[in-house]
């Protein structure tokens, strides 16, 4: 140690190195590598260095060094290296590492390479594999996972800590084609892959898979881990996965949500309502589907014939002839009566359906219908009851009708976009997926609950429920944006206030996997016609940890993600990355790491990405382990295909 200062040290070889080279009791080791530590030893602790630089300095001579051979200007000079502290390793093996400096070395200490043992120590992550408390048989938990190869230390294993990387936010970041989808798929491989009497069976992992990549890389998980494929039905979607189940750990289905799930935000959302007029007629429209849902119901009478007849009261008053009154009346009557308001035995009889009203009649009428009115009835709340998709359009023209009849004369031009909204939505091939009938269609359950259950991987039996599967693959790879946002969100909703509402808070970990998530989870909201999917996200970041629920983010471009989102991150692995604009938002969002660290980014090779984070005690380069299947994002291999006579091409097949 030749040089001391609180921010670096300086240190020179000793002259019996070979170049860089440290040669050791267990073999030699080369330390001229930006990025590798030394140890530096004190009294009872170590001063753990970070290599930033080398230098080779030349001695003074008065022969003039053009005149001086190589083997002159060797013996001459010195090969040094320049080092940050970074903190200090305890010499008694059962004390951790830490962060800061307090006490410096000397000048002339010596200077120590680290061992793989040593390195384990510095990055928390010895003892990789642990008993099992009070297990039988006798069983073993990871406590880190193996990710990679580094590429600084020779041969060593760079690890993970499981409950500081899945027991927090993590972020993938990399340049499309850098290995974002592999490292996933490796990462979740080496959990869910372990064979040993206590595998991952309690683990949770919901996918939402963009681009149809994951299930061909979990296709050969081993027992007892179960897979859930579910992908949304599109009929002119080409699908390249197997029509059929891989084995017999795999369910396949039809994914199906529910529009009745759906809470009043959503929909306000999903329809576009406007603030003053819209959102609380769509919220009376809400509260009035209830009526459809419990056309049996006797405590809702009363409210169901207050309000028919405040719509009929206003149609008789304020239509243009007796023909309109007629047709419109005749038409509300069709889809929604009562039992004291029925065409058949109320208007037909009263010869509704045939010439016009005698006074006689339209005085019967209607103080038939005012006796039926109770003021001191309210239209319901909305409570996520199952009724028919088509019911909601009527429920929003009564809605309209009710507000009309309380003297809001233009009501109805103001709702008119929103009308025109619910029929498009009704009419969209793309929104079938949300047209489900009743609750016999959740998927094969019945209820709300044993819809998140299926999600979850929940079990249910007669007495009590029980974990049947690991991993919820939702294929989203054959619709459009606004589809992934509309059920990413709603799903993401569901599984939070499931896990919120749990009395055992903080005990069945849930991770989602957030796939392209620049196109969901956006800075700043594109679609006009969808979800804000970004606010159940947000707030999943900010307090999904309190109850068990975990957010893994990939994107290609950090700078489109919510900046919420990505500061709640506790840990990275970042691939290649060119993009200016993004470069600088990843040093923005994580000022803790060093400008040389971030600027190893844009030139990482494909497999390749820096780590760190709470998971990792020192930020990491490594070789990221290969994933065993592959997911199903191969790159073209452009000259085999291109290269063939045109009668061997076989294009695009569906």
């Amino acid at each position: 140690m030749v040089d001391v200062t609180a921010e670096y040290f300086r240190v020179e070889m000793m002259d019996s190195a070979d170049g860089y080279t440290l040669v050791g009791f267990d073999g030699q080791h080369y330390v001229a590598r930006i990025g590798s530590l030394v140890l530096i030893p004190l009294t009872n602790t170590y001063v753990v260095a970070e290599v930033i630089g080398l230098q080779e300095r030349v001695g003074s001579s008065p022969v003039s060094s053009a005149l001086k051979s190589l083997e002159d200007i060797t013996q001459s000079s010195s090969r040094q290296l320049s080092l940050s502290p970074l903190g200090t390793l305890p010499f008694d093996h059962s004390l951790p590492f830490s962060f800061g400096v307090s006490e410096y070395p000397p000048l002339y200490a010596d200077v120590l390479h680290v061992e793989n043992r040593d390195l384990d120590r510095i990055l928390n992550v010895a003892d990789q594999e642990v008993p099992v408390p009070e297990s039988e048989p006798a069983a073993t938990k990871l406590r880190s996972l193996t990710v990679g190869t580094s590429v600084i230390f020779n041969d060593y294993d760079v690890k993970l800590r499981i409950n500081d990387f899945f027991g927090a936010h993590a972020a993938i970041l990399g340049n499309t084609g850098s290995g974002k989808s592999c490292t996933i798929a490796s990462i979740l491989q080496a959990i869910l892959g372990k064979k040993t009497n206590a595998p991952a069976g309690g683990s949770t992992f919901i996918l939402f898979d963009t681009n149809g990549e994951y299930r061909r890389a979990f296709s050969q998980l081993p027992s007892p881990i179960h897979r859930t494929y579910a992908r949304i039905n599109h009929t002119q979607a080409a699908d390249p996965s197997p029509k059929e189940p891989y084995d017999n750990r795999e369910t396949m289905t039809t994914f199906r949500l529910p529009h009745w799930l759906l809470t009043i935000e959503e929909w306000e959302l999903l329809l576009q309502a406007s603030d003053r007029v819209q959102r609380p007629v769509l919220r009376n429209a809400l509260g009035l589907t209830s009526l459809f849902a419990n056309s049996a119901a006797a405590d809702l009478n009363a409210l169901r014939n207050h309000i028919l007849s405040s719509c009929l009261l206003h149609l008789l008053s304020e239509s243009e002839n007796h023909t309109a009154a007629r047709s419109r009346i005749g038409g509300l009557l069709n889809v929604y009566e009562s039992v004291e308001i029925s065409r058949t035995a109320f208007i037909e009889r009263l010869g509704v359906s045939y010439g016009n009203f005698s006074d006689r009649n339209y005085e019967w009428m209607v103080d038939t219908l005012k006796a039926l009115q109770s003021p001191s009835s309210e239209i319901p709340p909305y409570r996520n009851q199952p009724f028919r998709f088509a019911d909601l359009e009527m429920a929003l023209e009564m809605a309209i009708l009710f507000e009309e009849s309380h003297g809001n004369r233009r009501v109805r031009d103001y709702c008119a976009t929103l009308m025109t909204r619910v029929k498009s939505l009704m009419s969209r091939d793309e929104f079938e997926f949300l047209k489900v009938e009743s609750s016999a269609d959740l998927m094969g359950n019945r209820t709300t609950e044993s819809f998140v259950n299926t999600l979850l991987g929940i079990a249910e039996r007669d007495i009590d429920s029980m974990k049947q599967a690991q991993v919820f693959i939702l294929d989203l790879s054959t619709v459009d944006d606004e589809i992934v946002e509309v059920v990413s969100s709603v799903v993401t909703r569901l599984v939070f206030d499931r896990v919120r509402r749990s009395k055992a808070r903080n005990t069945f970990p849930v991770n989602l996997i957030l796939e392209e998530a620049h196109r969901y989870v956006p800075r700043q909201s594109t679609s006009a016609s969808t979800l804000d999917a970004t606010k159940i996200f947000e707030r999943v970041a900010k307090e999904g940890r309190k109850y068990g629920l975990f957010l893994m983010l990939s994107s290609q471009r950090p700078s489109e993600l919510s900046g919420t989102v990505l500061s709640q991150c506790s840990n990275y692995i970042i691939h290649r990355i060119q993009n200016p604009e993004d470069l600088q938002h990843i040093r923005k969002m994580t000022p803790f790491i060093s400008e040389s660290v971030l600027n190893r980014l844009a030139s990482l090779p494909k497999q390749y990405a820096l780590a760190f984070g709470t998971a990792v005690s020192i930020p990491t380069t490594f070789r990221v382990r290969t994933a065993d299947p592959l997911p199903h994002s191969d790159d073209s291999d452009v000259s085999s295909h291109w290269f063939r006579m045109p009668s061997d091409v076989h294009p695009l097949p569906t």
